[in-house]
């Protein structure tokens, strides 16, 4: 029998529309009984899913047999909506980015690392609403972490160490990577490395998030008398601090990990979270379609 939830504070009075349940003791929730296509039409609704979103940082759903218009419009609930600019958007349904992996996927377009969406923009993305289209039997499970309580979990030196940090953010590093010089040279261009701190606050939650991961290159300000006294202490010392730091979203503590099917829906808050797509279903098809909502700049 499920333990279903029900929200209060946030929400309107009364009792809440929304029954869930928590998946792990640090994040994720499933929601029942919730059409989105309604939320788009109900402000009380989005509202009650919103803070669920807030707390839970990853909101899951099934059985969501919704037209890629209706997808467009609930996730433009959260703001505007991003194209990616090397995945691309579907020519009917700007924003909404087709991630499709099968026997002709380029083989760039990799997934299985942990990372927080597009933080090599200087506004990263606030969220992303994820559709399952097609799934393989078995594999293709997404991991979310919460990095809020990454960070809240590390020891004292090392959130002493890192105040105040700030790192590089890089799109040709990593997307850029397997492209001729001339053209990564291009998108470096169009999107220059982006400055973040490393730790961040949430706009809204005002939570600590620890805000490294894959497209993170390096710190910018570490090279201080503070932290160096030899050459050694920069190089390998800020990477060797940075990998550790990277390295806290494979604690399984802070994850929770989520079985696909046709028609599921995870909705994230990218400010909060990272994610890692597992493939280990090759050569079964995949094919997922995500919209990523705009964000603001971190501080």
């Amino acid at each position: 029998m499920t333990n279903t939830s029900e929200l209060t504070g946030p929400a309107p009075a009364g009792p809440s529309a929304i029954k869930f349940e928590p998946l792990t003791r640090s994040i994720g929730a499933e929601l029942f009984g919730v059409n989105l296509g309604d939320v788009v039409r109900e402000d009380a609704l989005f509202v009650e899913l919103k803070a669920l979103l807030l707390e839970y940082k990853v909101l899951f759903l099934r059985d969501q047999d919704i037209s890629r218009a209706a997808h467009v419009a609930f996730a433009r609930r959260f703001g505007e909506l991003e194209d990616h600019p090397v995945a691309g958007s579907d020519p009917e349904h700007p924003g909404l980015v087709r991630i499709y992996k099968d026997l002709d996927s380029p083989a760039e377009h990799y997934e299985n690392a942990f990372h927080c969406d597009a933080t090599w923009r200087e506004k990263p993305p606030m969220g992303c609403v994820l559709r399952c289209v097609e799934t393989p039997e078995v594999g293709g499970d997404t991991i979310w972490v919460n990095m809020a309580e990454a960070y809240a979990k590390l020891p004292h030196h090392a959130k002493t160490q890192i105040d105040g940090l700030r790192a590089r953010h890089s799109i040709e590093a990593t997307f850029g990577a397997e492209m001729p010089m001339d053209e990564r040279h291009q998108l470096k261009e169009r999107f220059p490395d982006a400055e973040h701190p490393v730790v961040r606050t949430h706009p809204e939650t005002g939570e600590k998030i620890l805000f490294v991961n894959g497209f993170t290159t390096h710190f910018v300000n570490f090279h201080t008398p503070k932290n160096i006294r030899y050459g050694i202490d920069y190089a390998p010392g800020g990477s060797n601090l940075l990998n550790y730091l990277i390295a806290q979203a494979s604690v399984p503590e802070y994850q929770v990990r989520w079985r696909w099917a046709k028609n599921s829906v995870a909705i994230w808050d990218n400010r909060s979270t990272q994610h890692y797509a597992v493939q280990d279903y090759w050569p079964a098809v995949r094919k997922m379609e995500r919209a990523g909502i705009m964000g603001d700049r971190p501080f």
